[in-house]
């Protein structure tokens, strides 16, 4: 079934039930029936600029009834919905604008005016560009054409209705290549992990989450905002995570669930608990692993059952979660059961290792992308070999205990996990070698507190000596990417670590940098 039908499906028995409230004074609150009109107008909208199947529609806005009123009509009308960090650089946009091949660019009110980094990037691509917003006077999302780019001259376009092999959703999940993967998620991955997601946790219309992760990933998209709407529930969407505001709208709004990396579970912990607790659910973790302290903690201040869960973009989201109390116990340091995802633990081969033994993790399901985009290379080395299975390797390591809840015990893949954040060391990499002052640069992650993994990297500096410091690098690395990829640690050394053939590998780097730190310190 199509995204789009879900939905409508879901307001039939009960059209005027909450669906979204958007916090504020006063709060836009919106009932199915409102958002199916609101989704139908606006695809009516793209359809008159000549969006058609296939088409990229890039959104480049926050947290917002206008971000979710243009990813549903977007998909509905057989277009792919392209979701964007409103929060990159032109440098990012312009290589994610040219890469999916936007017809559309959406930004928010005023980004138009004043020359937003996604405004000037889509003009370098000749992409349409429009701001989207809610007009409170008109009461609607409005769709303001700024520029038509490639639409010019394109007739109207009939309004479609989504088929469950189209691809409705496109995401990028950066890899150990210079390039980032293109993910394309269909109807049909998106509506499985929707009815996994809702069975797992048993999702009803009487539950409302408060919605705090990005929806321009695939955590936000799914489990906050989909999964809800196909159970007929409700959420509370801020324009993003404040600590100070979260519980002040999760009591006043009566959300009884939330969803988050363990990030952000740390920052509401180290923040004054509320008083009284309101009644919590329960707590789902993702996106990153989740320490056994923080889980207790969690458990004790919250009075709640926190649930840790196992996801990725190319199984468009879940594919493990621990369950509820009442189907089974929790178990902190993992990640839980396979939920309506298969999940077995391969050797390298791509055969079952003995119960109990390590190998690399592996999924199969109706949630899991068909292939990466254009990316033959990728495809082979991600899938095992049809007469083995067809499964998707997930490049972690893991095992599964005597119950059959998955344990992640390291990656096998280079990413930095940075709090739920994927970064590709290699753009990192790329971006500190144009300095001129640095003659070799590697990124690699370092343990973190708050993060799980923060940002590390070794540099050379040109010549061997040189003023160039912390700072400047940090400076730099900020000028060109999104202040999340910005090097928490930097590493200047004399001589980069090599292998014996001339190598350099991550792991040698960050043990060696990472050893030397230990010993500075004594």
């Amino acid at each position: 079934m199509a995204t789009g039908l879900t939905l409508q499906s879901s307001i039939r028995g009960a059209p005027d039930a909450t669906a979204i409230i958007i916090p504020g004074s006063p709060a836009l609150t919106v009932t199915y029936k409102d958002l199916v009109a609101e989704t139908t107008s606006f695809q009516q909208k793209l359809a008159a600029l000549g969006i058609a199947h296939g088409a990229a529609v890039s959104i480049a806005t926050v947290n917002s009834y206008e971000f979710i009123v243009s990813f549903l009509a977007a998909s509905w009308q057989r277009a792919i919905a392209a979701p964007l960090n409103p929060a990159y650089k032109q440098d990012e946009f312009e290589f994610y604008i040219d890469d999916v091949k936007s017809a559309i660019v959406l930004v928010p009110r005023g980004a138009y005016q004043n020359a937003s980094p996604a405004v000037k990037a889509a003009q370098k691509f000749n992409a349409a560009i429009a701001e989207c917003y809610w007009d409170a006077t008109k009461h609607e999302v409005a769709l303001d054409i700024k520029e038509r780019g490639q639409l010019q001259g394109k007739p109207q376009q009939p309004v479609l209705t989504p088929q469950p092999d189209d691809t409705a959703l496109i995401l990028h999940t950066s890899g150990t290549t210079s390039r980032p993967k293109v993910v394309p998620l269909s109807h049909r991955n998106l509506t499985r992990t929707m009815h996994n997601i809702q069975q797992t946790y048993q999702l009803t219309p009487s539950d409302r989450t408060m919605l705090v992760m990005p929806l321009f990933h695939v955590h936000g998209l799914l489990c906050g905002l989909l999964a809800p709407f196909l159970s007929g529930g409700s959420m509370v969407v801020p324009p993003k995570f404040s600590a100070s505001d979260f519980w002040r709208d999760f009591t006043l709004h009566r959300a009884n669930w939330y969803t988050a990396v363990p990030t952000i579970h740390q920052i509401l912990l180290k923040n004054p608990t509320p008083s009284p607790v309101p009644p919590i659910r329960f707590i789902r973790s993702c996106s990153s692993p989740l320490s056994p302290t923080v889980f207790h903690a969690l458990e004790q201040t919250y009075n709640a059952p926190v649930l840790e869960a196992y996801a990725m973009t190319e199984a468009a989201h879940q594919m493990t979660s621990n369950p509820l109390p009442s189907v089974g116990p929790r178990k902190p340091g993992t990640v839980g059961l396979g939920q309506g995802v298969e999940v077995v633990i391969l050797s390298e081969t791509g055969d079952p290792v003995a119960p109990g033994a390590e190998g690399e993790i592996c999924i199969r399901g109706e949630n899991v992308t068909s292939g990466y985009l254009n990316n033959d290379a990728a495809n082979a080395s991600a899938f095992v070999a049809k007469e083995k299975g067809g499964y998707f390797r997930t490049g972690d390591q893991g095992r599964k205990d005597e119950d059959g809840y998955v344990v992640i015990t390291g990656r096998i893949k280079e990413l930095i996990n940075k709090g739920g954040e994927k970064i590709s060391p290699i753009e990192l990499d790329n971006v500190l070698a144009r300095h001129p002052g640095v003659a070799e640069a590697v990124s690699f992650a370092v343990p973190d507190e708050m993060f799980g993994q923060e940002i590390g990297v070794a540099v050379v500096r040109k010549g061997g000596v040189g003023t160039l410091g912390e700072e400047e690098l940090r400076k730099w690395v900020g000028e060109k990417l999104a202040r999340f990829k910005v090097p928490k640690k930097v590493y200047f050394t004399d001589v980069m670590p090599k292998t014996a053939t001339g190598k350099i590998q991550r792991r040698i780097v960050a043990e060696t940098m990472l050893k030397q730190e230990g010993k500075a310190k004594l």
